[in-house]
């Protein structure tokens, strides 16, 4: 254990040394991956589980001492206690207190690095991929063995039986077939189909009220929404604070070893998506793939699309410097037209006034859309909860992130990651005189505006989007089935909430597209393109060291170029830019790069088939 810490501790300080100069943050693929919701009850295939339930009434584990873990989340997006309504029901059952640490706040790879150096992780790790970090901890011995000493088996005993796919991916791939390190995101038990709910991760979304005032014009391609957009901004120059608005706001905070985060969701609009840090985007349902820098990449034209927005005077110059919570506030105050998230727009802007007045962000699709959806996975997806080596009390942590596995603690938590949770039961949510879940009053202004909706005491007090759970990890996919209610987890699917009165967005939207939601859309008119979520039963296929540092320096430049060609004075800088960026990647290595990327798309096919 000794050797194998010190020679992380080498490997770590190495990797501070060299990505020192370029902090960046971790995230998965995007809030993307995090924000998935349900479908409707009636297409899962789910069947209700007997309760194998590790809760603190059945483990017979001493609770009476107040348990302070600290959580180290590459994906978390606050940092401090976890404070509000879960802090409150999490004290309240388990009396467990959380101190959140977040990399992407405090110096991404970097901030990621030093604490494997370190040699302690904290008490619970979140990690927003299962590549180059995860692997390189275990191989440290940072993180516990789950499956020793039969802590999994006794006290996560709800995982083992109702997703004992996601433990066998775990063992396969990275326990040499026998230890667990840790337990996929967005884990589900045998549903087919999309595995999003009301919304889509993806939209686009648009300021719905000034698109319907430009004559709601039929859009194409992606590239249309530009001149639209223009449009929309002539109508409302500013806001009503007297400041500018932009049709796009970006962030640099999020941004991986790889790329500008927000060039890639236009390839996932068309039915692509990345294979994490390689050079390949690959079609969701289709042995199709395209390099990452060749000029059908949407990762290439949506560089250039900035470019042309920046000319046009909807791109906000702010996006160089700001931070993603600087986005936020942007949409909160109404200085903002267009949203890559339905997630993200909606829940900052679409307030109950707003709402009231007929404004708020509302998915507008393009006739080239063809929509990737994330299939149901019962290996769980490529974020990865685990407990530190030297975690306290192993027990009580494994007791505790079981409980999320289970219908009370899904249904509690259920959103996960960038969507809204459905809360604590008997204030957001209740169970109707039919025995079936329904938004309350409270929930539904809390949903609509959480960071202005207070929390009465009882429940925790703070605002509501404060006081969910920090941690940003999504745990049972919100498309589960809650075996209690025969429905969904997520509050947007339930029966009693789509057959609620619409508001006058909801009814304008409805409407216009002959749908009840987003992805009845999508489905209806043939635009989604669904990824099976396979596993080929082996080790994955990992870069060697050699390979890996120069894929690194690869990314680094193409991140930096990526920023350069969106503020290009003119088309010909662009371009002279665009060259330099292909010259420099080539002469470091990128050919090799892409043989391996192939080698790990023919792996992803492979691990399709397993599930067809």
């Amino acid at each position: 254990m000794r050797l194998k810490r010190t020679l992380i501790l080498m490997l770590s300080l190495a990797i501070v040394v060299v990505m020192a100069a370029c902090s960046k943050g971790n995230n998965s693929s995007s809030p993307s991956a995090s924000s998935s919701s349900a479908p409707p009850a009636s297409s899962a295939s789910t069947e209700p589980a007997e309760s194998a339930s590790a809760s603190p009434e059945a483990t017979g584990l001493d609770h009476s001492e107040t348990l302070k873990l600290t959580v180290f989340s590459t994906t978390a997006n606050y940092a401090g206690p976890q404070i509000g309504w879960f802090a409150k029901a999490i004290k309240d059952k388990f009396n467990i207190e959380l101190d959140i640490v977040a990399s992407n706040l405090t110096g991404g790879d970097t901030k990621i690095a030093a604490m494997m150096a370190s040699g302690n992780l904290g008490d619970i790790v979140i990690w927003g991929d299962d590549k180059n970090h995860y692997p390189n901890a275990i191989k440290g011995g940072l993180l516990l063995d789950l499956a020793k000493d039969g802590l999994l088996d006794t006290y996560g005993k709800d995982i083992v039986a109702t997703y004992p796919k996601a433990i066998e991916k775990a063992k396969v791939a990275f326990g040499s077939g026998s230890s667990v390190f840790g337990i996929g995101n967005n884990v589900a038990s045998n549903p087919t189909g999309p595995s999003e709910g009301k919304d889509m991760t993806w939209g686009p979304d648009l300021r719905w009220d000034l698109y319907q005032q430009v004559g709601s014009p039929e859009i194409n391609s992606a590239a249309d929404y530009l001149p639209v957009l223009k449009q929309m901004q002539a109508l409302e120059p500013k806001n009503a604070q007297g400041k500018k608005t932009y049709a796009f706001s970006l962030w640099s905070d999020w941004d991986g070893n790889y790329k500008m985060t927000l060039a890639k969701q236009f390839a996932n609009m068309y039915g692509y998506d990345e294979i994490v840090d390689t050079a390949l985007y690959t079609k969701a349902d289709e042995e199709k793939y395209y390099d990452f820098l060749s000029e059908e990449s949407w990762y290439m034209k949506s560089l250039k699309l900035y470019f042309d927005a920046n000319q046009m005077g909807l791109l906000d110059p702010d996006s160089l410097t700001q931070k993603f919570d600087d986005v936020v506030a942007k949409y909160k105050d109404g200085r903002l037209l267009f949203s890559w998230f339905p997630w993200m727009g909606a829940a900052n802007y679409n307030t109950a006034e707003n709402i009231e007045a007929g404004k708020g962000f509302a998915t507008v699709p393009f006739k080239e859309e063809v929509m990737y959806s994330t299939g149901f996975n019962v290996y769980g997806g490529n974020g990865i909860i685990s407990i530190g080596a030297d975690a306290k009390d192993p027990k009580r942590i494994m007791e505790f992130i079981n409980w999320f596995y289970t219908p009370e603690g899904g249904m509690i938590s259920a959103g996960g990651g960038t969507a809204v949770p459905n809360g604590p039961k008997g204030l957001t949510w209740d169970v109707g005189a039919d025995g079936k879940p329904v938004i309350t009053d409270f929930g539904i202004k809390a949903y609509a505006d959480q960071q202005n909706t207070q929390i009465p005491e009882e429940f925790g007090g703070g605002d509501y989007y404060y006081g969910a759970n920090q941690m940003n990890f999504s745990f049972v996919v919100p498309a589960e089935v809650n075996p209690e209610f025969g429905e969904p987890y997520d509050h947007n699917l339930w029966q009693t909430t789509l057959k609620r009165n619409p508001n006058k967005l909801e009814s304008s939207w409805r409407e216009k597209y002959g749908v009840l939601t987003p992805k009845e859309y999508f489905v209806k008119n043939n635009k989604i393109a669904v990824a099976p979520q396979g596993f080929t039963g082996k080790e994955p296929l990992v870069m060697d060291k050699t390979l890996e540092q120069k894929n690194k320096l690869i990314g680094t430049v193409i991140q930096q170029y990526s920023w350069k060609m969106v503020y290009a004075k003119n088309e010909d800088q662009y371009n002279k830019i665009k060259q330099e960026m292909l010259d420099k990647v080539k002469g470091l290595g990128y050919d090799e790069v892409i043989a391996f990327s192939i080698k790990k798309a023919e792996e992803l096919y492979e691990a399709r088939k397993s599930v067809q």
